[in-house]
């Protein structure tokens, strides 16, 4: 199953300029998908990080990784509508290669466990067929 934006934001809060993800496949729903974004000249934080030699900010891209779990694991769970997932940690993170603007980039997220409502997930970033970037994060789902 392919989401694009409108069906993304059905399934988790973020909302420009803090959606990273611009369509998501989940392959196993909760736990294995894959999702693209384009980083635009014109993302915001190009203008600060850095003016001279703009790139994607390390922090922007595990968000991303973290948002692709999320949409993976709310699809899983859409019967609850009042849901929220909370970004817990981030551990073993590697930062590879530079993302610069008008790059695409996908995610692929990987289900490694979880204890009650806490998920753990490993994600890497791919340039093309160049990984650039890797970590594991967790977060956990909370209902209203």
């Amino acid at each position: 199953m392919k989401l694009n934006t409108e069906e993304i934001k059905i399934l988790i809060p973020h909302r420009d300029p803090f959606l990273f993800v611009d369509t998501c496949e989940i392959i196993t729903p909760g736990e294995h998908g894959k999702s693209e974004k384009l980083f635009t000249a014109n993302e915001y934080f190009f203008r600060g990080h850095f003016p001279d030699n703009p790139i994607v900010p390390g922090v922007i891209i595990v968000e991303a990784m973290a948002q692709t779990a999320g949409i993976v694991v709310s699809y899983k769970l859409k019967e609850f509508k009042e849901k929220s997932v909370l970004f817990m940690s981030v551990n073993k993170a590697k930062f590879r290669k530079p993302i610069f603007p008008n790059e695409k980039v996908s995610f692929e997220v990987n289900f490694v466990n979880s204890v009650r409502d806490v998920y753990k997930f490993e994600g890497n970033c791919y340039k093309e067929d160049l990984k650039v970037c890797e970590a594991e994060f967790s977060a956990m789902i909370t209902y209203k």
